[in-house]
């Protein structure tokens, strides 16, 4: 899948069984970030045809499945690539060029991204806007339909991660790194089963995958209707819980904890 802005393009690179890295790349300067390197191949293919020079990896976070694939990435590359990722995960990151922490500022040619903490999958995961591109590269934190398994961080931490992001523009794009869309549409619509938006969506993707193409990236308006775990707040999600009176990250956690079991 490819969007394009003024100055941008990005592309949905898929990788191992259902991992997606993505390529921005930059117009006027012909850089290119890659953001997540489950494994280098398909990355390098992708660009080569696309007569793209790799010049920046962007890690969100340590797990394998993100970053195995950069050693043979490099070696692949005949230029230097730097390399960003998060200071407070750097110990058990590849070797930083930048080590970002919330706040920051990614700078690659004229394009600036806003660094965000998204922990509660991991501690020290991070989450990239480029207001300018129009997209937040999220992995996962934020998923299509979904958010990542809390194999470090709490339910109250992870949905202090998410909602940091709901005041984001609806049109942003956003970026994850893994096409579980269509299993998360089957359990969303078991915590939000009169969501008429989510219903078309199910439906959607369920052709889209059908046809073998992908459900990534989405946009943070179709999360904000449609996704159960940016939607605890509403009311109706919390009387179909039976959690009139909890408080939204309290019915949060009980959506993660249902979809650990679904």
């Amino acid at each position: 899948m490819t969007t394009a802005a003024p100055t941008t393009e990005i592309v949905t690179i898929p990788c191992l069984k259902d991992n997606y890295a993505f390529a921005l790349h930059l117009r006027e300067t012909g850089q290119t970030l890659i953001v997540d390197v489950p494994e280098a191949a398909p990355i390098v293919a992708e660009c080569a045809r696309r007569g793209w020079v790799i010049t920046d990896v962007l890690l969100t976070h340590h797990h394998w499945d993100h970053v195995d694939g950069l050693p043979d990435l490099h070696a692949a590359t005949d230029s230097p690539i730097r390399v960003w990722g998060a200071a407070a995960d750097a110990h058990r990151l590849p070797a930083l060029d930048h080590a970002l922490h919330e706040g920051d500022v990614m700078a690659i040619g004229a394009l600036r991204g806003t660094v965000y903490d998204v922990s509660g999958h991991t501690v020290g995961h991070i989450a990239v806007h480029f207001p300018q591109a129009g997209v937040i590269f999220t992995a996962d934190s934020l998923m299509a339909l979904g958010c990542g398994r809390l194999f470090e961080g709490t339910p109250a931490q992870m949905w202090q991660s998410l909602s940091k992001l709901t005041a984001l523009p609806r049109d942003t794009l956003v970026c994850s790194g893994h096409e579980y869309t269509q299993s998360n549409a089957r359990f969303a619509l078991t915590i939000d089963p009169e969501n008429k938006a989510l219903q078309a969506r199910a439906t959607r993707i369920d052709e889209a995958r059908a046809k073998g193409l992908p459900t990534v990236p989405s946009s943070l308006g179709m999360e904000l209707d449609t996704n159960p775990f940016l939607r605890a707040k509403d009311p109706q999600i919390k009387a179909h819980l039976e959690m009139t009176d909890a408080s939204d990250a309290e019915c949060f956690a009980e959506i993660r904890q249902r979809k650990d079991q679904f």
